[in-house]
């Protein structure tokens, strides 16, 4: 069950901009110890939820690599989403209206401030396991480097410590395609909505690959000129999101992904910034993943003091991180010794 954390004081946002009031949006599964040593905290990706053991099945779960039997399990919606966390659907305090496009810039650095009041909130001085893939990667990555002694270890999975100019070109395309929207100028909760269906079909094609898309969604009648399987399935995929997320989470939270960098303001390269990270880490990279591709994984691999780097083989691209529960399992169980 998702439970809510309201914090009623104002929240300093890394733009300058203040929220007068914040609520963050979580799920709990397992209980903390006495000692409270046994948290495992995972950071989610764009368009997820703090349901995690519903996102992430076979890892999250019973008889899972990560078992609330053994373990208290947290995971918080990130600011800006459209999951109960504090976004651009919920009423401004102040001005009485929903923020909508008055919603404030937001960055990866002030989501995990976000969630570090709810760590406190919930009594967790350390955690054991911290995990993120993808853009929840980012999350962790940040939070090592903001609090190097909270975590004992790092799990993260088709990452990067800063946002590359590819994903940046992908972001925009896809705000570009909301934008286009005649809706999104419109100050309702529903404006953008076919942009945002557009916007997800420019990120199923990086999310998938050319071989997936082929093998699965290949018509086998050659004289067809229209109504492909493939055009289906794209317009599938955009609708079913449509009706779970909205456009301005999904413009808010590509814009905060084109922000993460590590090294910002931190006077360091982000080489250095990588190698103060002393946290036992282990990294999976999807061999197919075209949007945070292996290179990026050997490039954090090759910084990291305390870094162990898998590679899945996998045809699902970037989603492998999310489908490959089994053979991310092994390598987990593997590298742990609870």
């Amino acid at each position: 069950m998702t439970e809510s954390f309201s914090y009623n004081q104002p929240f300093p946002l890394e733009c300058g901009t203040v929220l007068p009031s914040l609520k963050i949006a979580y799920c709990t599964y397992g209980a903390l110890n006495a000692e409270k040593n046994n948290a495992i905290w995972v950071c989610h990706a764009l368009t997820a939820n703090a349901d995690v053991a519903d996102w992430w099945p076979g890892m999250i779960g019973a008889g899972c690599a990560i078992d609330p039997a053994e373990h208290f399990i947290i995971c918080a919606n990130i600011l800006g989403s459209a999951y109960g966390s504090t976004g651009p659907l919920d009423v401004n305090p102040i001005t009485k209206q929903a923020y909508l496009h008055s919603f404030p810039t937001i960055t990866i650095r002030d989501m995990v401030r976000a969630h570090d009041l709810l760590r406190k909130e919930l009594g967790i001085e350390k955690i054991k396991l911290l995990v993120g893939g993808s853009m929840g990667g980012y999350q962790a990555m940040e939070w090592a480097v903001m609090n190097p002694d909270l975590a004992e270890r790092l799990f993260l999975l088709a990452t990067s410590p800063a946002e590359s100019a590819w994903g940046i070109a992908i972001h925009t395309a896809q705000r570009l395609a909301i934008e286009a929207d005649v809706s999104w100028n419109a100050n309702t909760p529903e404006a953008g909505s076919k942009g945002l269906k557009a916007a997800r079909a420019i990120g199923m094609l990086t999310y998938r690959n050319y071989e997936l898309m082929v093998a699965q969604q290949t018509d086998e009648d050659n004289e067809k000129i229209e109504d492909f399987k493939a055009s289906s399935y794209i317009n599938y995929q955009g609708d079913k999101l449509t009706k779970r997320f909205n456009a301005y989470s999904y413009w808010y939270l590509t814009k905060a992904m084109d922000s993460h960098n590590i090294a910002r303001g931190r006077k360091q390269s982000i080489e250095g910034v990588l190698q103060t990270i002393k946290t036992p880490t282990l990294l999976i990279g999807i061999s197919s993943d075209i949007l945070c591709p292996v290179q990026e994984q050997k490039f954090i691999a090759a910084h990291l003091p305390n870094c162990r780097l898998e590679i899945i083989d996998s045809s699902y691209g970037h989603d492998g991180f999310l489908v490959e529960a089994e053979k991310i399992s092994v390598k987990l169980r593997e590298w742990l010794t609870w």
